[in-house]
């Protein structure tokens, strides 16, 4: 993976915000995946990748950040343990995703549905295979992170008489 890997992740963020949610969003500089996050991430969406590269995307959020997000996105507050609520996480993590992969010129990639973990201070674990990238945002509705780990497929770093 490389920088022009995580640009699409980016502004397809940038995007699903100003668009769907009508909030300017900040990426904050680009790092590996720490070991700790900088904040509490409470909600995380979560999308499997598969095809020409492998790995995963997760968009986190402290609780009150996806809180305030959730009930801008669906237009009504929303409490935590509501299944509207996971939805709606999993649907913006979705559109993310989908955003980005469509991004990705040349490479044929698929998006897994949605997993949303609630849960206090979880971590959600990147392959360690995989080079894993952490994306830092601001944005009026509080702080939160896209973690996006990539690494070309088996099949598309051999040539094809090895791949079988």
């Amino acid at each position: 993976m490389d920088a022009g890997d995580i640009m699409p992740f980016i502004a397809s963020a940038k995007t699903v915000f100003q668009t769907m949610l009508a909030t300017d969003i900040t990426p904050g500089r680009p790092s590996a995946c720490p070991l700790v996050p900088s904040f509490a991430n409470d909600v995380s969406g979560i999308i499997g990748l598969s095809g020409d590269v492998v790995g995963m995307v997760v968009l986190s959020f402290p609780a009150s950040t996806a809180e305030n997000v959730v009930a801008t996105f669906a237009g009504m507050e929303m409490p935590v343990d509501s299944p509207d609520f996971s939805d709606a996480v999993g649907e913006l993590v979705n559109m993310i995703s989908g955003a980005a992969k469509a991004k990705l010129e040349g490479r044929t990639v698929s998006i897994s549905c949605p997993s949303v973990v609630v849960g206090h201070g979880h971590k959600v674990q990147q392959p360690s295979d995989s080079l894993c990238m952490y994306i830092p945002f601001d944005s009026p509705m509080g702080r939160f992170c896209i973690e996006v780990a990539l690494k070309e497929s088996v099949a598309q770093s051999k040539p094809a008489s090895e791949a079988a």
